[in-house]
């Protein structure tokens, strides 16, 4: 698998889980994954194309995921385990395709 299918799944596994919390809790703060899922969408092509500068940025965009882990604290501290379970999907679709992205980095720069 490559980076840039790693990053669409990650994309799209944020917008449909991202949308899942909205629609169940009500909370706006749930569309923040579903905004962040859409700019991975759009640097999608980008990072297909491997085009340095927007490798990086959806690379720092993918680690704005990682900022799921106080939500993660707070849904376990409240009993949510709904919450926890798309929390720790969303978690680990983003260990996930950042593992690719220091693939290809790596793989880069020994070219």
């Amino acid at each position: 698998m490559n980076a840039h299918i790693a990053s669409l799944c990650n994309a799209i596994i944020f917008i449909t889980i991202g949308g899942w919390g909205y629609f169940e809790s009500g909370s706006p703060t749930s569309l923040i994954p579903v905004v962040i899922g859409i700019i991975l969408v759009l640097l999608n092509k980008g990072i297909k194309n491997q085009n340095k500068i927007i490798s990086h940025i959806a690379v720092i965009v993918t680690i704005l995921g990682f900022a799921l882990l106080m939500p993660l604290m707070r849904a376990i501290e409240d009993g949510r385990t709904d919450a926890v379970l798309r929390i720790l999907i969303m978690l680990s679709s983003t260990v996930y395709a950042m593992i690719f992205f220091v693939k290809s980095f790596i793989e880069a720069r020994r070219k």
